[in-house]
C-alpha cells in the first residue's frame, strides 16, 4: 500500500512526493525500495503488487523498475485501506485464485530483515490453507500511545501464533502502561497475511456493498475498459479501514508476535529514535550539519549546503525543496495543521 501523503512528516513529505518515496533514513534508498528489498526473499518480483495514487505511478515505476506495470494499481482517489486492499485482492484473484497474500504498508522500517523473513514465511504457512487471517503483532518495547494494540489470547498448539482476543485503539499513557505490563498486548503493525479466498469471502460477508463494487469492476479487469470502470466505481466505495471492515468483526483472526526492529516512522519523533545520535541526543540526516549547545533535536536537510543549529532543546529542523520547518518535538502533532495554513 503506497498511496498515503505522510502529512505528519512535512516538509520532507509532501502530497507531490510523500515519505514512502523518500530516503528518510539517509541510507540511499526510499522506504518503498527498502520494503520491496526485504520481501525479495519471500516472493519473486513479478509477484509484487503496488496500490498507489494515480499521481504516483510514475514515481513507482522510476523507483521500482522491476515490478511489472500491470502490477501497479492506480487509485483514482483515496478511499482508505479496505477498498485499496479489496481492489488488489480481487485483481490478483482473477488471475491467481489460489494466491497467498501479504499486505503491508510501504512506509515502515524494519531493522532485522532476517527475522522479518522468518515471521512472514511462518504466517504464510499458517494461512495457505483454511480460512485464517494473521496480523503481525510487534512486541512492545515501551508504553507507546501512538499505535493501536492487539490483545493476544490462546496459543495455537506449539506454534508462535495466537488467537486474537481484541483490537484496541490508540490508548492514553496510563492504559498503554497497563498493556505493557500485561504482556499479551502487541503493537498493530498493519501487516496482514491471508489467502485470497479468505479475504474476499470475509469482505463479502462483512462489507457486501464494497464486495459488490469489486465484482462489478472485476468484469473489466485486464481489459482496456479497466481504467474507465475504476474511475467510475472506485470513488463511490465507502471510506473504511480494513480494521473496521474485517479485522474487528471476524472470529478467525490470529496474531504472530514478532521482534524485528519495526517502526512505522509516523512522526519526526519516531525518526529521531531510530537515527544515530550524538552525546546530546541530537540526530540528523544530511551531509553538512553542525549543532552547538543543542540537545534532543532532529535535523533533516539532505539538500542543504550547510546547516548550523545553536541553542535548541527538543526541536525539529527540516528543510526540503525550499520549505523550512522549525517546531518543538512536543508539538509535532500540529505539523499537519500548520503545513496546510
Amino acid at each position: 500500500m503506497a498511496g498515503g501523503i505522510g502529512s505528519r512528516f512535512w516538509p520532507m513529505s509532501t502530497p507531490r512526493c510523500p515519505k514512502q518515496f523518500i530516503d528518510v533514513m539517509g541510507m540511499g534508498k526510499s522506504l518503498i525500495q527498502l520494503t520491496v528489498e526485504r520481501f525479495s526473499a519471500v516472493a519473486p518480483i513479478d509477484n509484487f503488487w503496488i496500490v498507489t495514487s494515480e499521481h504516483y505511478v510514475d514515481i513507482v515505476q522510476e523507483q521500482l523498475p522491476g515490478i511489472p506495470r500491470q502490477n501497479i494499481l492506480a487509485e483514482p482517489e483515496p478511499r482508505n485501506t479496505a477498498p485499496c486492499i479489496a481492489y488488489a485482492c480481487w485483481k490478483i484473484k482473477a488471475r491467481f485464485p489460489e494466491a497467498n497474500i501479504v499486505v503491508t504498508p510501504s512506509d515502515a522500517l524494519v531493522v532485522n530483515t532476517g527475522e522479518f523473513e522468518r515471521v512472514i514465511k511462518a504466517a504464510l504457512a499458517f494461512t495457505a490453507t483454511g480460512s485464517n487471517i494473521v496480523t503481525i503483532g510487534i512486541k512492545p518495547s515501551r508504553a507507546e500511545t501512538g499505535y493501536g494494540y492487539i490483545a493476544a489470547a490462546d496459543r495455537v498448539g506449539e506454534s508462535d501464533i495466537y488467537k486474537v482476543e481484541a483490537f484496541k485503539e490508540k490508548p492514553d499513557h496510563a492504559t498503554a502502561e497497563k498493556y505493557l505490563a500485561a504482556g499479551n498486548y502487541m503493537w498493530n503493525a498493519g501487516i496482514f497475511v491471508w489467502n485470497v479466498k479468505t479475504i474476499t469471502e470475509a469482505l463479502r460477508k462483512y462489507t457486501p456493498a464494497l464486495a459488490g463494487k469489486m465484482d462489478e469492476m472485476c468484469a473489466d479487469f485486464y481489459t482496456d475498459r479497466e481504467t474507465g470502470t475504476l474511475g467510475r466505481i472506485f470513488p463511490t466505495c465507502e471510506k473504511i479501514s480494513i480494521d473496521y471492515a474485517v479485522m474487528e468483526k471476524s472470529d478467525s483472526i490470529y496474531t504472530l508476535p514478532a521482534e524485528f526492529g519495526w517502526s512505522d516512522l509516523g512522526s519526526w519523533g519516531s525518526l529521531r529514535t531510530l537515527l544515530d545520535k550524538d552525546g546530546e541526543g541530537n540526530a540528523h540526516v544530511g551531509d553538512n550539519i553542525s549543532l552547538y549547545d543543542s540537545k534532543g533535536c532532529v535535523v533533516h536537510a539532505q539538500d542543504a549546503k550547510k546547516v548550523v543549529v545553536q541553542g535548541l532543546d527538543g526541536y525539529i529542523v527540516a528543510l526540503r525543496d525550499g520549505r523550512l520547518l522549525i517546531c518543538s518535538l512536543d508539538n509535532e502533532q500540529l505539523i499537519k495543521e500548520y503545513s496546510q495554513n
